[in-house]
């Protein structure tokens, strides 16, 4: 078990904290000190880095997720905060799938074009949804934190 915790805090140490990083430090940061075609440069080259380990942490946190449901008994002996991150993580992941299928395509496809305006576009919605996960992200982050204390 304590080998899947370790994948498990590992894959959400780079998702939410990845997400953290680029949401409170680099997108203020080049906001202030890029133009828009920089900027919109620096966000499709970072994002797609980014987007490498999200993949790798998403894995992660899903097999490792799945295997202390199993370590717990499956799913009925698991206690209901570990089925409310379950839940959350399934939506984050979800989240970002749809990020990544489609806001992050149009953001590569229109900064290869020069398209600044649609890459710009398509960059606030990468936006909005990346601010959402995060906000699950420390949710969850809370909900196992508390769960584990309370439980």
């Amino acid at each position: 078990m304590k080998i899947a915790v370790f994948f498990h805090v590992l894959g959400v140490v780079v998702w939410v904290g990845g997400m953290f990083f680029a949401y409170m430090a680099l997108r203020p940061a080049a906001a202030q000190m890029l133009e828009p075609p920089q900027r919109l440069l620096l966000w499709q080259d970072t994002l797609r880095r980014f987007f490498q380990w999200v993949w790798l942490a998403v894995a992660l946190v899903l097999a490792s997720g799945l295997w202390m449901f199993l370590e717990m008994g499956g799913f009925a002996g698991a206690p209901v905060y570990v089925h409310t991150m379950f839940l959350v993580g399934l939506v984050m992941m979800a989240i970002f799938a749809q990020v990544f299928f489609v806001p992050f395509r149009e953001l590569s496809t229109n900064v290869a074009a020069k398209d600044w305006k649609s890459a710009g576009a398509a960059l606030g919605r990468i936006r909005q949804r990346v601010g959402l996960n995060l906000v699950l992200g420390l949710l969850t982050i809370t909900i196992a934190t508390v769960g584990a204390v309370i439980d």
